[in-house]
């Protein structure tokens, strides 16, 4: 005798969608995407179920995937403050992650692709993993030695890393391919001045200044070269020239600037300083 069929009643689009986030709830994220689905399968309008298995790809990771349910949930309702806040939610804490992730299949694809190798360096930089993302712009680099940006953006990441003596190496090389890079000038006479080499910071100055002469932070790192090579005069001229032009920014970095321990307390600095 064959069953009631009330005995296994069919499970509505709804239904699977409230098991899915039950399932998602108690970290079950497999068997929550299965139920995701078969509720889209039921209803492809259901504009919920979309965004649901949306939100568990996006925690493991399916990025790719995740981006194209967010979308159909906008697509199914244009005008629900609720989906796009949710990508907007997706794309402000996966961003970066999608964007290596892309990155590396376009290397895999195409493992001579300078730019991606670049590009997830730059990428890798931001997500604070400086030692990957610097190996991917020395494969840039390696890949087309000729261009000076990726030599300049590794560069910048030693910079940051306090890595001044192989910046200054990078940053030489810059120079050379293009120089008419004031960047490049103007952060190579950073690190040197940082070394303490300051006559060579001093020249790579003047290099700057001859390709923009009315530079504020130009001006700016000028006076802490002569700060801390113990030439005040020299200093507090250029420090005149940088107030000239932003007045309240210069007094905002001067407040927490170490390299100008050496003139506090004189009169024309504290003057400089109070405005």
């Amino acid at each position: 005798m064959s069953r009631d069929k009330r005995d296994h009643p069919v499970r509505s689009s709804d239904d699977h969608n409230a098991r899915g986030i039950e399932l998602a709830d108690r970290g079950w994220l497999d068997e929550a995407i299965r139920e995701f689905r078969r509720a889209i399968e039921l209803d492809p309008g259901s504009a919920h179920a979309h965004d649901n298995l949306a939100t568990v790809l996006a925690e493991k990771k399916d990025f790719r995937e995740a981006l194209t349910e967010y979308l159909a949930a906008i697509r199914l309702e244009p005008d629900s403050a609720t989906a796009h806040y949710n990508l907007a939610c997706f794309l402000a804490s996966y961003g970066q992650d999608m964007a290596a992730a892309q990155y590396r299949e376009a290397i895999r694809l195409d493992p001579e692709h300078p730019d991606a190798h670049l590009n997830l360096g730059l990428t890798l930089a931001d997500q604070g993993e400086p030692a990957e993302a610097a190996k991917e712009m020395e494969t840039a680099i390696a890949l087309d030695p000729a261009d000076p940006f990726p030599r300049h953006e590794l560069a910048s990441l030693q910079m940051e890393e306090g890595d001044f003596r192989a910046a200054i190496g990078q940053l030489k090389e810059v120079t050379r391919l293009d120089p008419k890079c004031f960047e490049a000038h103007l952060d190579l006479g950073i690190c040197y001045a940082q070394k303490g080499f300051f006559a060579e910071a001093e020249r790579a100055y003047e290099r700057a200044a001859a390709l923009s002469p009315d530079d504020l932070l130009l001006h700016y790192n000028r006076a802490a070269l002569y700060a801390l090579w113990k030439k005040p005069e020299r200093a507090l001229d250029a420090l005149r020239r940088a107030v000239a032009i932003d007045a309240t920014k210069v007094r905002e970095w001067l407040r927490a600037d170490s390299m100008f321990e050496g003139l506090r307390g004189g009169a024309e600095f504290e003057e400089l300083l109070r405005g």
